[in-house]
């Protein structure tokens, strides 16, 4: 089963190789040319090759490629081929942002676009210590909203929902976060399910729904992600050692009917 976050890149990849916006005349060499720099970046990032990738990456992120954007401001967060530098990540994520934020939330990079209000919801939630940026916890809740709003993206709903939980930037409210990780766990985002599964099986802060609360704890095993692996094990261990056997059947039937509706 193909995940949230594995499909995002292939999508993105799509977009800018086989989905280039229309362009007019006057466009049309400076926005190929980003395209077939694209594609260049795609290939040398496919075989390891990572200072040519961010290379061709960056100059079809000069002549305003949003997909290409995103992969440098991705490339400076992780320091994939560059020195990590957090604040040229935040520089490009900003770019996308302050351009696309009212582009269709069905057109071919709006997944890119959403993922980069993401990336600056996070910079904006945690502060960037070495450029002067501190925590602005009211503008990352601004940015989460749009995204998980216009945009529908499962990673900033699933932010909006912890920061409902926790109470950060807004008042604690876990019906509000439950709403938000339910929007988020139907897209298959695991940390999602696992948070939303156990707020259901303990009934923390919501009605307690033993069966599909370990529905949703099933599904996040089969979408974790090797990071997220042990702690939705975790998760589902204490959920058993808690769960009637009863309850237990129930929540294995329901996650059986969700991941393979057809069987």
């Amino acid at each position: 089963m193909q995940t949230y976050k594995s499909a995002l890149m292939a999508a993105a990849v799509s977009a800018a190789i086989l989905l280039p916006p229309p362009v007019t005349a006057q466009q049309a060499s400076g926005e190929e040319g980003a395209v077939e720099a694209f594609r260049q970046g795609a290939e040398y990032y496919h075989i390891g090759e990572l200072e040519a990738a961010f290379d061709a990456f960056n100059e079809a992120a000069e002549h305003g490629n949003a997909i290409a954007q995103w992969k440098v401001g991705k490339m400076y967060a992780q320091g994939e081929g560059i020195p990590e530098d957090d604040y040229k990540a935040f520089q490009m994520f900003s770019r996308i942002a302050d351009t696309h934020a009212e582009d269709s939330p069905y057109s071919p990079v709006a997944q890119v676009v959403a993922d980069a209000f993401v990336n600056l919801g996070n910079y904006y939630k945690n502060g960037i210590a070495a450029a002067g940026i501190q925590p602005n916890l009211r503008r990352a809740v601004e940015l989460y909203t749009h995204a998980a709003s216009y945009f529908g993206d499962a990673d900033a709903q699933y932010q909006l929902a912890r920061l409902y939980l926790e109470g950060n930037g807004v008042h604690s409210d876990p019906n509000q976060a439950a709403r938000w990780l339910n929007l988020a766990a139907r897209k298959n985002h695991a940390a999602a399910q696992a948070t939303l599964g156990d707020m259901l099986v303990y009934g923390h802060g919501v009605r307690a729904m033993p069966a599909q609360g370990y529905m949703w704890l099933l599904a996040a095993k089969e979408n974790a992600s090797p990071s997220e692996r042990d702690w939705i094990l975790a998760l589902i261990h204490r959920a058993e050692q808690t769960l009637s056997e009863d309850y237990r059947s129930k929540g294995e039937a329901l996650a059986s009917n969700w991941l393979d509706p057809n069987s």
